[in-house]
């Protein structure tokens, strides 16, 4: 069993479902290629409110973490993310204003307190991502363009961590790296439920 808190870097990868979004996480083998999996990701779709659960095996059968929305249908929804006897490890809020330019979080630990943000690197590239999801004839193929897909986590001016499309690929695939972090000052469970609510509930 991983624990995701002894680790820097994670492979975060999309998995083709009907009805259901599923990802799984892994640690980047020698090539930085996806290596040892160790986290499955379930979120049931055409839910009121969002309910994303994390597990240790493929068989579901042991729970590592969830994700549960606090408001339904609130672009400022916060979002906690707890074990699953309900300790709360952290949560996460969308900054609706900012995000209507370039995708912004805040990020809480467990008292509440803000412990970080995370925040589409480039405005242009945010905006052009915006612009082709909006014309006629490419806006349900977007997803599919290799547009680059970035975000840095920060307290400050302190970066602390970057989530990164793998470009060219068939399904999502992303890159987290916290080096940066190198005193483990954020909780790597709540940095795991980021990236999956980046890709998810933004329906990408």
């Amino acid at each position: 069993m991983v624990d995701p808190n002894q680790h820097d870097r994670f492979i975060l990868r999309q998995q083709f479902r009907m009805v259901v979004n599923q990802y799984e996480f892994s640690l980047p083998a020698p090539d930085d290629q996806p290596g040892q999996v160790f986290c499955f990701v379930r979120q049931k779709m055409f839910k009121f409110k969002e309910d994303v659960r994390f597990f240790t095996d493929e068989s579901q059968t042991t729970e590592l973490m969830r994700i549960k929305a606090r408001q339904r249908f609130d672009p400022t929804a916060t979002y906690d993310v707890t074990e699953p006897d309900g300790t709360k490890i952290g949560g996460f809020q969308k900054v609706f204003g900012k995000s209507l330019f370039r995708s912004s979080y805040r990020l809480f630990d467990a008292a509440g307190e803000e412990v970080a943000t995370a925040t589409e690197l480039k405005l242009w590239v945010a905006l052009f991502r915006r612009l082709v999801g909006f014309l006629p004839n490419l806006g349900n193929f977007a997803n599919w363009l290799p547009i680059p897909y970035h975000f840095v986590f920060q307290r400050g001016e302190q970066v602390l961590g970057h989530h990164k499309r793998q470009l060219w690929k068939f399904r999502d695939t992303y890159t987290l790296d916290l080096t940066p972090d190198s005193g483990h000052s954020l909780d790597r469970r709540l940095i795991l439920a980021m990236a999956v609510a980046m890709d998810a509930f933004q329906a990408r």
